[in-house]
């Protein structure tokens, strides 16, 4: 009888982190650390719902809900390597002008009457 109540809660709670483990994924891939720590944050919750499904000995629910979070870790960080890859064109190196060197300018002393020599 409490079997027929808890099934259907570890099945929606299974959907639940099946779906918060996708937006994990997207967002490991789209480097959104916060909002993959959202959806991992609510995929706990959806994992701890599948795991009711247990108390009548039905464990797939909670195998799906872990192994949908490990898929969608692993091709996160993938898809974020293959995107950083191809996205970045190759930036052109472009030469500095040399640097200008000023030359000493000499300027008269007012009071001795002597050349002194400044950088202008």
């Amino acid at each position: 009888m409490l079997a027929s109540i808890f099934v259907p809660i570890g099945i929606v709670g299974a959907a639940v982190a099946v779906i918060c483990a996708a937006v994990a994924g997207v967002a490991l891939a789209r480097s959104a650390a916060g909002m993959a720590g959202g959806a991992a944050g609510i995929w706990i919750v959806g994992a701890m719902l599948s795991l009711s499904a247990s108390f009548a000995s039905f464990w797939i629910p909670a195998i799906v809900a872990v192994a949908a979070l490990v898929a969608g870790l692993v091709l996160g960080v993938v898809a974020r390597g293959v995107l950083r890859s191809v996205a970045r064109p190759v930036a052109e190196v472009v030469e500095a002008p040399a640097a200008v060197v000023a030359e000493p300018v000499a300027k008269p002393s007012a009071v001795t009457g002597t050349v002194k020599t400044a950088v202008a």
